[in-house]
C-alpha cells in the first residue's frame, strides 16, 4: 500500500477538501484500493515526511523540505489541479 499525507494550517479544513479531490482523482484512475490517505496539521507531520509516499499541503513549508512537498493549493482553486494530479501519481509510482 502507498501513503499520501495531506495537511493543511488545522488538520481539518483544507486537508479534507483536498483529501476529497485527490481520492477522487484516483478511483477514477482505479488506484485508490492501492493508497491509504491521511491528513492532518503540518506542524505535526512535516517532521515525518519521509514516512510517506506522497505528502501534499494546502499551506506553506519550510524551505528544506519545500521540495519534497506537493503543493495542493491548486486543488482549492481549481487552476493546476492536473499537474496537482500527475505530481502524486509520479511520487506514488504509478
Amino acid at each position: 500500500m502507498k501513503t499520501i499525507m495531506i495537511v493543511c494550517g488545522s488538520g481539518v479544513a483544507t486537508s479534507t477538501v483536498a483529501e476529497g479531490k485527490i481520492r477522487d482523482f484516483l478511483a477514477s484512475k482505479g488506484f485508490l484500493d492501492q493508497v491509504n490517505t491521511f491528513k492532518g496539521t503540518v506542524a505535526q507531520y512535516i517532521n515525518n515526511i519521509d514516512d510517506y509516499d506522497a505528502f501534499v499541503s494546502t499551506v506553506v513549508v519550510p524551505d528544506d523540505v519545500r521540495d519534497q512537498v506537493i503543493n495542493a493549493v491548486p486543488l482549492l482553486t481549481g487552476i493546476g489541479a492536473d499537474s496537482v494530479y500527475e505530481q502524486i501519481i509520479d511520487k506514488l509510482g504509478f
